[in-house]
């Protein structure tokens, strides 16, 4: 097999319904068989199956992840564990749901109760509660983390089908925050919530000529910041947001908190850009039309205006579409020196982009696997979309493939929930605590019921 074709599969656009294969998300990897899927209906069923076997398990989730992170060999079981959802208890400042519900209904019962979370959401909700966690999701602003680090109880069952509540404070909570599946199957989680808010979302079209010192002007002037570089055209597009005024609440509570649009002709300054960005994408897709999903991820961007509203509103508007997605956390202190590196070797090679550049940061993470352990971060995050016949773009393969490298040789950590090379990355050198990970998956999984090759290449 060829690198890239490890490294960044093809993408089987037209499955039989009827065949017994079971499928990534994504369609791009095959992670077992029917046969092999087991949906316990409680957490007590989950720990019998546990008890009555000795296969190798790993749990599908949302089936977002890459297809080696799910991939099951013919004797194991994949777990299918919807029925672990939704609110188990709550108090004034917690609420424990079920390791599988979906984001969205994480999101929409902590509005209903007049709370939020302190992070920033993800951007794509249909992810479970226990996947975007054991993976690293985060958000955007450097007051915020990873979801991970809102987590004050996690409930695992363990290989031998017993129970373990990891409590923050404790020595081996950071280890459970974000475990990439490895150390048990998570069952329940406690997240500590707020007061329920509303912000201004902010958004600008400006050159990326100072963007070094303009990024983290941004985050450090703004609870939550996002940005898009479309390198191509040099131009920055931004969604800078802060806590709603008393007049725009107002406002947004009498539309029925509907999103609050605070101009009635929106700004078309980056409407140029975008039909570039846009012709771009219909080559390397070979979709015609506007209507793909692939195509409303830049079409946003159009006639832009600030906006009031939730978090969720705001941040999470992912549209789930399939794609190669990289995304590197670099230490915030050094990315200006390393914005400069990358226009620097923009200018050099003239790579091949369909997608603009998207920068996240955060702050620091407790979780010991979590790409923001201990630093403030930024994410680089860049994207390569699936042609119709489920091909990808080379160009746009090979600017991954450099710009990864690059980012590596300046400390980066790639999101384990996305696409990486794992050639680039000398594990233990970039996590303090990776030995200390390693050794406690050794004690609660000595049979290493819960690994597959992916995890197996990574800690054994």
């Amino acid at each position: 097999m060829s690198r890239d074709a490890r490294l960044y599969p093809l993408r089987q656009p037209h499955i039989n319904p009827h065949d017994d294969a079971v499928w990534n998300w994504a369609q791009n990897a095959q992670i077992g068989s029917r046969h092999q899927v087991r949906r316990p209906a409680s957490e007590a069923d989950l720990q019998q199956l546990l008890r009555q076997t000795q296969d190798q398990v790993r749990v599908i989730g949302s089936k977002l992840s890459p297809g080696r992170m799910l991939h099951v060999s013919e004797n194991d079981l994949l777990l299918d564990l919807s029925a672990l959802s939704g609110v188990l208890t709550s108090d004034e400042n917690s609420v424990t749901f079920g390791g599988s519900t979906p984001l969205h209904r994480v999101y929409s019962i902590l509005t209903s109760m007049g709370r939020m979370l302190g992070s920033s959401p993800g951007v794509i909700a249909v992810q479970t509660l226990a996947g975007a966690m054991t993976t690293g999701t985060h958000g955007q602003g450097l007051q915020q983390s990873s979801l991970a680090d809102e987590a004050l109880r996690i409930r695992m069952v363990l290989a031998d089908g017993s129970l373990r509540e990891f409590v923050r404070g404790e020595n081996d909570f950071a280890a459970a925050q974000v475990t990439l599946g490895a150390l048990g199957i998570v069952t329940a989680v406690t997240l500590h919530t707020e007061p329920f808010r509303i912000f201004t979302c902010h958004k600008y079209a400006v050159s990326a000529d100072t963007l070094e010192q303009d990024l983290l002007h941004w985050n450090e002037s703004y609870p939550l910041s996002k940005a898009w570089w479309f390198v191509d055209d040099n131009v920055m597009h931004v969604w800078n947001a802060h806590q709603a005024s008393e007049s725009d609440r107002q406002r947004y509570e009498q539309q029925g908190r509907q999103v609050l649009l605070h101009a009635e002709t929106g700004d078309d300054s980056l409407n140029d850009t975008i039909d570039q960005t846009l012709a771009h994408m219909h080559r390397d897709t070979q979709i015609q039309g506007k209507g793909g999903k692939q195509f409303r991820t830049v079409t946003r961007f159009r006639d832009f205006t600030d906006v009031t509203g939730d978090i969720y509103q705001l941040f999470c508007r992912g549209i789930a579409v399939p794609q190669i997605n990289v995304e590197i956390g670099v230490p915030l202190a050094n990315t200006p020196a390393i914005i400069r590196k990358i226009k620097s070797w923009y200018a050099q090679n003239r790579p091949h982009m369909h997608y603009p550049i998207i920068l996240r940061c955060t702050g620091a993470s407790s979780a010991w696997l979590s790409p923001a352990y201990e630093q403030p971060t930024c994410f680089f995050g860049f994207v390569v979309y699936y042609a119709d016949d489920g091909s990808l773009s080379q160009d746009g393969l090979h600017f991954l493939t450099e710009v990864e490298k690059l980012l590596a040789e300046e400390g980066g950590r790639p999101h384990w929930g996305k696409y990486y090379d794992d050639t680039s990355y000398t594990w233990r050198e970039i996590y303090p605590r990776w030995d200390d990970f390693r050794a406690l998956r050794s004690q609660l999984d000595p049979q290493r019921r819960f690994s597959n090759d992916y995890v197996t290449t990574l800690f054994d």
